[in-house]
């Protein structure tokens, strides 16, 4: 009934077109048409009269999900909507809904660190400090007060109370160290701090305190929100280092578990971890110390890591939603010691179901938005210098990895000629798999593949069947052995088989359930699927055997191994 819904609308859409040349078709009709098969745009989308937005959502491109009941159902959006009521101006109704929370839970750190900023904004000063002192004592940490957003803050900084509370707190390392690519050879340390400090990294071997390897670099201006990246490098392969973070030339004592292991050359055992949809719930954040007790050579975080879902207000509000998870303990202690790999999914990018559409420079919000994702995170690349994106590979012995970016070029899915990835990444994926000489290749995407996982929607390669079709069959075509798919986006971890007439089966792996608490329906499609508690999905690959293999493994938020799976090589042959 769907397909035959679509072909009626594509025709209608023809007719039009073709009638066009008679007559001039309204604006508002056009929409209106376009609207009851999915394509919600805002009014800025629509280019010389087109039907066809070139970015929108299969959903309506509103504030929906930050209203009172989206705010009290789902934690994540309870700071963001009081943050909100500031930037707007509504500085008395964001202080009401403080209060209603905190009648709720007087231990609410986060809604007194919003009454920071309301009465910082009020120039109440005695009441921002008291705010401020209530945050800290229900456990949160001062580096969110360091981080801000400070515009919002600005008032407070003067003040000999936070001035005092910083001599005894504080230090110039806001957030990090973050490690991200680690080669054979070398590892890269994300750091954010207070203002242009020099930082140094100081690596150890791990039996050898004396055997000191360093790198130093200054941060960047506030146009990078002060962050940098300093790359340590002759590192000996497949070795456990200690390190130090010291900043203006003074160590950095309070942080933990500061170590992490350099990459092996050939042939290994190695395990990494994969999962997105992250939302921040404080009683979820315990995942990153679940993750953190398996001591994996990578974690690949697939997308919705952070859930924004206004693209077009970069500034304060985006930054609060990043500053809240980087400043979660957890969190950092597992970023110290695990290098992290991190791609963006439709609510880091944009808003729900989102395509970003084809341009560059189009729309306006595109690469500001990209700019605040690339400052928070750690990865070896971000696409082309001509197409900034968030694609790259990396290699941990004999596995290529290959992330994807599904969102920053993806085109309307309900024209006829459409592509998820875009020619010059597609390009990139294609001749990167077939000069690959890995044992396996893992292709991570941030939405599904199998065309089960979400019944229904465009939004997962379901959308883009062509496209999807294309990438398979060029696996037959140069007789690409090895492949293994990752996904993300739906709120649960499945396991899916994805027969091929003219080729071995491509398993899949999706999971994207860290730490929401809002969950997507088990489909009868999948070999398993779990979605009963927050998990994450597990990958040992054991390269050494004669046939080598991939153990996938669900595990909860309570370390609970809830699934285990084995694939053998001989059988993507």
């Amino acid at each position: 009934m769907r397909k035959l819904k679509y072909l009626v609308i594509t025709s209608l859409l023809l007719f039009m077109s073709c009638k066009e040349k008679e007559e001039k078709l309204d604006t508002e009709k056009l929409k209106e048409i376009a609207n009851t098969y999915g394509q919600f745009a805002p009014d800025d989308a629509y280019e010389n009269g087109s039907e066809f937005a070139y970015y929108g959502s299969e959903n309506e491109w509103t504030r929906r999900q930050f209203s009172e009941a989206g705010a009290t159902r789902l934690y994540k959006r309870r700071g963001q909507r009081q943050l909100l009521e500031i930037l707007d101006g509504n500085l008395k109704k964001a202080l009401e809904l403080t209060e209603i929370r905190l009648k709720e839970n007087n231990e609410d750190a986060e809604s007194y660190f919003i009454q920071t900023i309301v009465y910082s904004q009020m120039n109440k000063i005695q009441k921002a400090t008291e705010a401020m002192n209530r945050a800290l004592e229900n456990g949160m940490s001062f580096s969110r007060f360091m981080a801000g957003p400070r515009d919002l803050l600005a008032t407070l900084y003067e003040t000999g109370a936070y001035k005092n509370l910083h001599k005894k707190y504080g230090t110039n390392l806001i957030h990090g160290p973050m490690i991200g690519q680690v080669t054979t050879t070398k590892a890269s340390f994300w750091v954010r701090t207070l203002e242009d400090d020099t930082v140094e990294i100081q690596c150890f071997e791990f039996e050898n305190s004396k055997a000191m390897i360093k790198a130093s670099n200054i941060t960047s201006s506030k146009g990078v929100d002060f962050t940098n990246i300093i790359e340590v490098k002759g590192l000996k392969p497949d070795t456990k280092y200690n390190y130090k973070v010291l900043v203006n030339g003074n160590e950095v004592k309070h942080l933990k578990n500061l170590n992490f292991k350099t990459y092996p050359l050939s042939q290994s055992e190695f395990s990494i971890g994969l999962g997105g949809g992250a939302g921040y719930t404080p009683q979820n954040e315990k995942m990153w110390n679940t993750i953190d007790s398996y001591n994996l050579d990578a974690m690949l975080l697939m997308g919705d890591n952070v859930y924004i879902d206004i693209p077009e207000k970069p500034g304060a509000f985006h930054d609060y939603t990043y500053y809240r998870r980087q400043s979660q303990p957890d969190f950092q202690n597992m970023i110290s010691s695990t290098p992290i790999y991190a791609i963006w999914d439709d609510h880091d990018a944009a808003t729900d179901d989102a395509w970003l559409g084809p341009y560059v420079d189009k729309p306006s919000w595109k690469m500001p938005l990209f700019n605040v994702f690339k400052n928070n995170w750690n990865n070896p690349k971000y696409g082309t210098k001509e197409e900034p994106a968030c694609w790259f590979n990396f290699s941990i012995a004999d596995v290529d990895f290959f992330m994807l970016d599904g969102r920053t070029y993806r085109t309307n899915p309900f024209k006829e000629e459409k592509t998820m990835l875009g020619s010059t990444q597609k390009e990139w994926l294609l001749n990167s798999l077939k000069n690959s000489t890995a044992t396996f290749k893992i292709i991570a995407s941030p939405v599904p593949w199998s065309l089960g996982a979400k019944p229904g929607s465009n939004d997962t390669w379901a959308g883009f069947k062509k496209e999807r079709e294309e990438i398979f069959q060029f696996l037959s075509d140069n007789k690409i052995e090895g492949v293994v798919l990752l996904s993300a986006d739906r709120h649960r971890t499945d396991f899916w088989k994805n027969e091929r007439k003219n080729g071995y089966p491509l398993y899949e792996f999706m999971s994207s359930r860290l730490t929401n608490i809002h969950t997507h329906d088990l489909m009868s499609g999948s070999l398993f699927g779990y979605n009963e508690k927050c998990s994450f999905g597990k990958i040992t690959f054991n390269t050494t055997l004669q046939n080598p293999e991939i153990k996938f493994e669900i595990i909860s938020i309570d370390d609970e191994v809830i699934h285990t799976h084995i694939i053998k090589k001989s059988e993507l042959k």
